[in-house]
């Protein structure tokens, strides 16, 4: 496999809930309007606690300042695996427990955040800019390392003096626990030509769901079903995650999936927010999936992580990550 360094600068935002409608028009303008704004990077995922918004540098200024708006301290660059020599296209043809050993473990292993953004296309890495070096570094070994320069790929070239890696103890590391909401998810896709067809519909379930339903979990026992809604758009490509009864609203011929038209179950990681210094989340839950063979499409938000498990697959899920807190307790 090879990986390719995006020319995005990313930074990850939350906005409150209670102050959606101070975004109103930011947000119409970076999802239907894109002759109108030079943002590429845009992802809205929400979830019962707010709305986190990863967007390029482009994006970000179109954000006005506000108490509402949460902004995390660094500038975030974007890693995508090339699967021979092109990116990955489909959701089954890379996935994130596919690169665990491979990208997820090392830069875990030597204190690299890490941050994941699955879409129907394929699966980012975002990692801080500034532990670029550690990544090249800790990676150039098993992995080509490419980026974009007047179109073409170029090789990486990594510093000629050598960096002093640290490894952490992955077993020492906060074991976060996990939950299991009882919703049915898709997984889809959407023609950007298309778009304007179903405006209507995806303002309504972005801006106004929160209004009248009471999803907030109270614990793991008793998660129930909650609203969890995810949409990007990056360098043209739709991706969206929806619940099945989110998805009755939207007229089928439109929405694409795969050819099986496989069914998802969540796992939500984390019983209080996540930090983002924090090393290992993802490699957590990637690694004994990745080791069982089960695929994952995975999304980081503001404060908690989520992984989408194949929906016959969740019990065996739910069991094996419950083992390694048990193990690592």
């Amino acid at each position: 496999m090879n990986l390719q360094l995006l020319e995005h600068r990313v930074r990850v935002t939350s906005i409150e809930k209670s102050g959606l409608w101070f975004y109103t028009h930011s947000l119409v303008k970076l999802l239907f309007l894109r002759q109108r704004t030079r943002c590429k990077f845009f992802s809205l995922t929400e979830t019962p606690e707010d709305y986190t918004l990863m967007l390029d540098e482009e994006g970000f200024e179109e954000l006005p300042q506000s108490d509402f708006l949460h902004v995390a301290e660094n500038t975030w660059r974007v890693l995508n695996v090339l699967s021979n020599g092109c990116a990955a296209n489909g959701i089954q043809t890379v996935g994130v427990t596919k690169i665990a050993k491979s990208v997820i473990a090392p830069l875990a292993e030597h204190n690299v955040s890490v941050l994941m953004l699955s879409t129907y296309q394929t699966d980012y890495i975002l990692v801080r800019e500034d532990d670029l070096p550690v990544v090249f570094e800790t990676l150039q070994g098993d992995l080509n390392i490419y980026k974009e320069e007047n179109g073409i790929l170029v090789p990486v070239e990594t510093t000629a003096a050598k960096i002093e890696l640290k490894t952490k103890n992955l077993f020492n590391l906060t074991v976060h626990p996990v939950q299991s909401p009882q919703n049915r998810f898709c997984i889809l896709t959407l023609d950007p030509d298309t778009l304007p067809s179903v405006s209507t519909i995806l303002l309504d379930v972005l801006f106004y769901s929160h209004a009248i339903l009471k999803d907030t979990p109270t614990s793991p026992q008793d998660l129930g079903s909650f609203h969890f809604f995810a949409f990007s758009l990056i360098d043209g490509y739709i991706s969206i995650v929806m619940d099945t009864e989110t998805q009755k609203r939207f007229p089928n011929d439109l929405l694409l999936t795969s050819s099986s038209g496989e069914l998802w179950r969540m796992v939500r990681i984390g019983g209080q927010p996540l930090g983002f210094d924090e090393c290992g989340i993802v490699a957590q839950i990637a690694g004994p999936l990745a080791a069982a063979d089960i695929s994952a499409y995975y999304i980081s938000t503001y404060n908690f992580d989520h992984a989408l498990v194949p929906e016959e697959g969740i019990e065996s899920v739910i069991s094996l990550l419950h083992q390694r807190e048990e193990t690592q307790s």
